[in-house]
């Protein structure tokens, strides 16, 4: 089996939105809070998923919670007070039952400032894990040509 770092980024998919840095996300310096990158990810994972169709109300229609269980955050350049900024997310195709969200943020000029990753798994109206992909899922997969098993 592949590792998952060799899992195709579905670029296709790719969603691009922008939000301007408020000026409560930032620190005396002017400069944005580590743990607001995380918020912005999940910007980008709910634009995604309203454009797709897995948003989390999508998602809890069909019984279903996706809860994050692994965040992957990467600085490469501050952000700061008023920046306008974008979001691009992607989904990993993978075959497993979960999703891989990827994302990069630019800054001021267009410049990379972050990368980053998380994981979702698919928890049932039990609270209990899937350890296969949900019929939904599975389907929509199929619509946007990613892997089924």
């Amino acid at each position: 089996m592949k590792r998952k770092e060799h899992y195709r980024e579905a670029e296709e998919l790719k969603v691009s939105t922008e939000i301007r840095i408020r000026f409560n996300e930032t620190d005396p310096l002017g400069i944005v809070w580590h743990g607001n990158y995380i918020t912005y990810f999940e910007d980008g994972r709910e634009a995604f998923g309203r454009k797709h169709g897995i948003s989390y109300h999508d998602i809890h229609s069909f019984d279903y919670t996706t809860p994050i269980v692994k965040s992957v955050c990467e600085h490469k350049l501050p952000l700061r007070f008023g920046d306008v900024i974008r979001i691009e997310t992607t989904i990993v195709d993978t075959p497993a039952a979960k999703m891989i969200f990827r994302y990069k943020i630019f800054g001021a000029d267009d410049k990379l400032a972050c990368i980053g990753e998380t994981t979702q798994v698919f928890l049932d109206a039990n609270g209990q894990l899937s350890l296969t992909v949900p019929a939904y899922f599975e389907k929509w997969k199929r619509k946007n040509g990613l892997t089924v098993l």
